[in-house]
């Protein structure tokens, strides 16, 4: 992959950034009570991660989001009920 893809680094990578620190953050706090705001967090990460995945054609990337997003989604399924 070239340098050309990372020249124009928008808000969207920024948020995505930002939002998989804050829901590391949580889910590091060890708190059960707070274990799925973590994975809700994560999620809204993961799928900013997918769409720039695809958008710039990288599927390795956008494959290892998807499934990531998809233990995400399992995760708070499984920390509601």
């Amino acid at each position: 992959m070239k340098i050309r893809y990372y020249k124009k680094i928008d808000g969207w990578r920024w948020l995505g950034f930002i939002l998989a620190m804050v829901g590391a953050w949580v889910l590091s706090n060890a708190n059960p009570d707070t274990q799925w705001l973590g994975w809700a967090i994560a999620v809204s990460s993961c799928s900013i991660w997918v769409y720039m995945g695809w958008k710039d054609k990288d599927v390795p990337r956008a494959l290892m989001e998807l499934m990531y997003l998809i233990i995400a989604l399992r995760a708070i399924w499984n920390w509601l009920t």
